[in-house]
């Protein structure tokens, strides 16, 4: 008798894994889309991978944690807000740093939806996804980025170290219930249900989209 493939095998895993802890399953999924969809991201590009533009990126990165634009904001749509607000704002501060270099680089400030992979910040692990992101394009934007959570505020303790963390333990309670604190310090108990769980999602929406095209063709 044919052996079944290890495919199959570990199909019949998953779906047993899933109808055993179903409502689980979806609680964490759901938890996961509320957790994307409540942050907003730093995305920093330098210009170039050269030394110099590199320690410039870094330079953009502490004026604008240092800037204050973001202080006393109280959810995504008001991190959203400032951010849309002050484009322009955020933009020039960049843009002196650079030129307090002698770097005449100009700098371009957009929201836009982007994929980030998996971001270890402390003991906080933020998941791979689709997150809202204010990005900063240096110049040619060519060169390595530096991203991190600008709202709730992680930026600090990314960018000054394991201390910072610490002084910000209060403000991340406040930002994550404890679900989601669970889910972003530790990770891997959820790693596979949520990537079952992106991949269902992205099945329900390929299908939906087929069907409205052949609804449109009928």
């Amino acid at each position: 008798m044919k052996r079944p493939s290890l495919a199959v095998m570990m199909a019949g895993l998953v779906l047993a894994v899933l109808i055993s802890n179903i409502g689980s399953f979806i609680g964490d999924g759901r938890k996961l889309d509320e957790l994307r969809g409540s942050v907003l991201r730093l995305h920093i590009l330098a210009n170039s991978d050269s030394e110099q533009d590199q320690r410039l990126k870094l330079m953009v990165r502490d004026e604008l944690l240092e800037s204050g634009i973001f202080s006393g904001v109280s959810g995504l749509e008001e991190a959203e807000a400032a951010a849309a607000e002050n484009l322009r704002a955020i933009e020039c501060r960049a843009e002196n740093v650079l030129r307090s270099q002698g770097c005449t680089d100009r700098v371009a400030a957009e929201l836009v939806d982007a994929d980030f992979g998996e971001r270890i910040y402390g003991d906080i692990t933020m998941p791979a996804g689709r997150y809202r992101a204010l990005r900063i394009k240096i110049g040619k934007a060519a060169g390595h980025n530096w991203w991190c959570v600008m709202y709730p505020p992680l930026c600090v303790p990314a960018a000054y170290g394991e201390e910072s963390v610490e002084e910000n333990k209060t403000a991340e309670e406040q930002d994550f219930d404890k679900k989601e604190l669970d889910i972003l310090r530790h990770p891997k108990k959820y790693k596979v249900r949520f990537a079952v769980w992106d991949k269902i999602k992205s099945f329900v929406k390929d299908y939906t989209v087929q069907n409205d095209k052949n609804d449109e063709a009928a």
